[in-house]
């Protein structure tokens, strides 16, 4: 019996290097992980470089190259993804952009980059959706709220580019950046003049809005200007069942990550950060029941690392581990565990350490590793391979390649 299926389970960041409160072990060595444990006990294990050996792979070109999209050709910039991640329907040609609400003090100087951490934009975002008005630049613009203080822009219009600069200064004490173009053309300098107007209008709407002043009243910091950054243009995609002949879905709470899953035709299935991880994993199971494949990214861990938690980071990997309980029940699903990189939590960053990968279901060959860690998996019978081998991997496993000559 074969497994029908594809279930890619990406648990953001989920590699990392040793860490001395735990003696030398990442927090995967450390975590009591018994269900992952058990999936790689009955499958195959190797570890993967997402994009190629020595890469510091990013979440965006990781995931293009995992789900079998060369980054070197389909990768324009973040801002895009993040767009189409929030519910922005994007086009080939539009421009787009990650955006952060931050405050500015009287002084026109940012002194908050998250804005207090202001959980709830959806008013503000749309009175400057509604608000800001480009139609002199014979230009339109969509702008959605993300989570917490973070939302997208896109800029839709004739005569645009993407090499235009940030406003986001990226740190306190200082003014929001004048927006510059990045080559000579016309268009990169009309983009860089629609964007420093964007937010010019932008600040105005955002200054005196009610939910500001009440911000304001309860000493909390106003989201009183947008910090825009990542640019891109959209590009075009062939879609995810055109490629590999699947339907599917992706169930992932960032917004980069179902902007890319959306963009090569993925639906979109809206889970928030705060929704409880098995309630994601029984969404999951549930588009089973019409798609053949489905992408699912946890993010948490990969925070963890960036903020050099260690212990956090290893509590975390035990939530999950205790949320996958019911995907060992589905061998009809080939099931691949990896990450999109590492982030080690001694760099607080990404960094280019291959990580742990497991395939588990019905045909499935089956080695001699029984733990899924960094060190474990790499004496697997995958052995090493790179993320753009992983879809034509799993692909085979449940016999949906095509023979290649005679």
């Amino acid at each position: 019996m074969t497994a029908s299926k594809i279930l890619l389970l990406i648990i953001d960041g989920v590699g990392d290097r040793p860490c001395a409160c735990f003696g030398g072990k990442t927090p995967l060595q450390a975590a009591s992980i018994p269900n992952l444990d058990r999936l790689a006990a009955d499958g195959i294990c190797g570890i993967m470089d997402p994009v190629a050996p020595g890469i510091r792979a990013g979440s965006d070109t990781a995931h293009l190259s995992l789900l079998g999209y060369e980054p070197q050709k389909y990768y324009t910039g973040r801002g895009p993804l993040e767009a189409a991640g929030v519910g922005i329907a994007m086009k080939p040609g539009m421009i787009g952009f990650r955006a952060n609400y931050s405050t500015v003090d009287d002084e026109g100087l940012v002194i908050d980059r998250r804005a207090g951490r202001i959980e709830d934009t959806t008013e503000i975002s749309r009175a400057v959706k509604e608000g800001v008005d480009l139609s002199k630049y014979g230009v339109t613009i969509e702008f959605e709220p993300g989570t917490g203080h973070r939302a997208a822009l896109a800029l839709k219009g004739d005569g645009l580019s993407a090499a235009v600069s940030t406003n986001d200064p990226k740190k306190t004490g200082v003014a929001p950046l004048v927006i510059v173009p990045e080559d000579d053309t016309p268009e990169a300098k009309r983009t860089a003049e629609i964007c420093n107007e964007f937010s010019r209008q932008a600040y105005e709407i955002l200054k005196n809005h009610p939910v500001n002043l009440a911000r304001k009243a309860e000493g909390k910091n106003p989201a009183n200007v947008v910090l825009i950054r990542g640019a891109g243009e959209m590009g075009v995609y062939e879609t995810f069942e055109e490629k590999h002949e699947l339907s599917g879905s992706v169930v992932a709470s960032a917004a980069l990550i179902a902007g890319i899953g959306s963009s090569v035709g993925l639906e979109r299935i809206p889970v928030l950060p705060s929704t409880p991880l098995d309630e994601q994993v029984q969404l999951v199971l549930k588009q089973f029941e019409t798609k053949d494949f489905v992408l699912f990214n946890i993010k948490n861990a990969d925070e963890y690392g960036h903020d050099g938690k260690a212990e956090e980071k290893k509590a975390f990997l035990e939530k999950i581990d205790a949320a996958i309980l019911p995907f060992l029940e589905r061998t009809d699903i080939m099931i691949a565990v990896c990450g999109d990189h590492s982030t080690p939590c001694s760099v607080k960053d990404h960094s280019a350490d291959p990580v742990p990968l497991i395939i588990r279901g019905d045909g499935c060959r089956v080695d001699n590793v029984s733990a899924y860690d960094e060190i474990s998996c790499a004496a697997g019978a995958m052995c090493r391979i790179s993320g753009a081998y992983l879809m034509p991997v799993l692909l085979d496993l449940i016999d949906k390649t095509h023979k290649y000559g005679a």
